[in-house]
């Protein structure tokens, strides 16, 4: 069933798109992420402009966050203190995100911009995540001891704050830091950004795992929606359509991936998130070197006009 996207202008297979949407809401809600940085360049890969794709992911992220979010916060592995801070940066960043967006769209850049982020940021952060996923699996079937976590410099900063849900005691600072850089990659690319916050806080910041998923959606979900309603105020690229489909799929997808993501093992699901964040980005790199360099450019300026 053919179904014809106004701003994306082009016709696609609804029950396609409704089936990624769906696949990419289980991954959300099994990890924790947004999502995004396996929708959007799957709606790259079927025909669709990074400009649009990236603007009308934002919606599907939202969406998949708030009904895993949901799931979360009912078993009360949510730290409202910490989402909070986290969102004081992450709404400035998204702000200064899709600043930086039209004025790299403006420069007929933004679609090489996406795909060389896409490829350096996934590759990188892939790999890291899933070389330190099959150490601790590898640790485990050992029965070796994990080292243990120490304070670094960054607990000795100051203005400190007691989040008492993930029961530690923290400076203020760096979780801004943090969430101004996820809302300002996530309104460029297109990704909420979870797959970089949760390792951070996880491995930097030392919250618990237990409240890490359902904090990083809070964050995830809100910065998001200001990335949709500002996209589409001040560059008119999110496709309603298209959003629509892939929030349906996606709303639906996350309630079973949260289910899903509780009966893995933590180092297990470090592992395979690793794996499939670094195969897309060598699946993006691979398409970045097939097709022809200007036809980034060609689409561009297809959306530009």
């Amino acid at each position: 069933m053919q179904l014809y996207l106004p701003i994306a202008d082009l016709p696609v297979n609804v029950f396609l798109v409704l089936a990624m949407g769906a696949a990419v809401g289980f991954v959300s809600g099994m990890f924790g992420i947004g999502g995004g940085f396996l929708m959007t360049p799957l709606l790259i890969f079927i025909g669709i402009t990074p400009a649009v794709a990236v603007a009308s992911v934002a919606s599907h992220i939202a969406a998949s966050s708030f009904s895993g979010a949901l799931s979360y916060w009912r078993r009360r592995a949510i730290d409202p203190a910490l989402a909070s801070v986290l969102l004081s940066g992450g709404v400035t960043g998204t702000a200064l995100g899709v600043w930086a967006f039209t004025q790299l769209r403006a420069l007929g850049q933004l679609d090489l911009m996406i795909a060389l982020s896409y490829v350096v940021l996934l590759t990188t952060v892939g790999s890291l995540m899933f070389s330190e996923g099959l150490r601790a699996l590898m640790r485990t079937r050992r029965g070796a001891v994990p080292p243990r976590r120490t304070h670094n410099w960054i607990h000795g900063l100051p203005l400190k704050m007691r989040f008492k849900r993930s029961k530690i005691y923290l400076s203020v600072i760096p979780v801004v830091i943090v969430g101004i850089v996820i809302g300002f990659i996530g309104a460029i690319m297109g990704i909420g950004g979870g797959f970089i916050l949760v390792p951070i806080m996880i491995y930097v910041l030392r919250v618990p795992t237990s409240t890490v998923i359902g904090t990083s959606m809070v964050l995830t979900l809100v910065t998001m929606l200001v990335a949709t309603m500002l996209h589409a105020v001040t560059n008119h690229l999110v496709d309603a359509v298209l959003a629509l489909i892939l929030m349906v799929g996606g709303v639906t997808g996350a309630q079973f991936g949260a289910r899903a993501g509780q009966k893995i093992r933590g180092e297990q699901l470090r592992l395979l998130l690793g794996l499939l964040i670094l195969s897309v980005g060598i699946r993006f790199a691979i398409e970045l070197v097939i097709q022809p360099a200007d036809l980034f450019t060609i689409r561009e300026l297809g959306v530009s006009s």
